[in-house]
């Protein structure tokens, strides 16, 4: 006869449910990882990842890498990073499939577009960031440094500045999901967000100002954005909420 209790067997029973699914998420990403490294390759990966910063360099000049083993380690990690960007949809989709059985008719109905709009959102971001800000970045700081001065950036400096800019994007066109969820737990109303409005325009400023290189167009390519995304919060916040009322808050 067993000594557990039913709550001991129901919390062992979730932790061999989470393991399952991390276990599940991460071999999404490893099988989005061997898909890479067999075609197009870590070291195709990482020229496309540095299109924008050799188009912007005079003809004929390449990066640098002052590792010994930076020409092996930095493709590989760009690798990875862009494996855990392409699989984001399955671990998040993993992610709901632990929390749904647990969950309300109202409240699967809160949470699944959640989801699914915080990766199409993430990966927008970043999107917009490869395709639309390095270019004009890149080219920008290259019309600006002096005749005198060689630019060879190093392949890790640059990785390192490709992944912040990335994360930074990503994680600012999420802007609208935040707005969906205060308005619809109720911590602050569609009015109040109005209201606030200027504050949130220069703070959207402030914050492109911290994240990015100290120049213009780059801080107005994250800042412009992130307003924007702001009132699109505003206008499907209260679809969302009629759309995810529970019974009773509809009644």
């Amino acid at each position: 006869m067993s000594s557990k209790s039913p709550v001991e067997d129901t919390f062992i029973s979730h932790l061999v449910e989470l393991r399952d699914r991390l276990v599940k998420a991460s071999i999404g990403i490893a099988v989005v990882c061997a898909v890479l490294f067999y075609w197009p390759g870590p070291a195709q990966i990482y020229d496309f990842i540095a299109a924008p910063m050799i188009a912007s360099l005079p003809v004929g000049s390449k990066m640098i890498a002052t590792g010994v083993i930076s020409p092996f380690l930095v493709p590989m990690k760009v690798t990875l990073v862009i494996s855990i960007i392409l699989a984001l949809p399955w671990v998040l989709y993993q992610m709901w499939a632990f929390i749904a059985p647990g969950l309300y008719t109202h409240e699967k109905r809160l949470i699944a577009p959640l989801v699914i709009s915080s990766s199409l959102l993430f990966m927008a971001g970043v999107a917009f960031c490869y395709f639309f800000v390095f270019g004009r970045v890149f080219h920008f700081i290259s019309n600006f440094s002096p005749s005198s001065i060689a630019v060879t950036p190093d392949i890790e400096n640059y990785l390192d500045f490709v992944m912040s800019m990335c994360l930074a994007f990503g994680a600012t066109f999420e802007v609208p999901v935040v707005v969906v969820i205060l308005v619809r737990m109720g911590l602050v109303s569609i009015a109040k967000l109005k209201e606030v409005r200027p504050y949130v325009i220069v703070g959207a400023f402030v914050i492109a100002a911290i994240v990015t290189p100290p120049d213009i167009v780059s801080q107005f390519a994250l800042a412009v954005p992130m307003c924007l995304l702001f009132e699109l919060g505003l206008l499907v916040a209260p679809m969302f909420v009629r759309a995810t009322q529970a019974p009773e808050e509809a009644s």
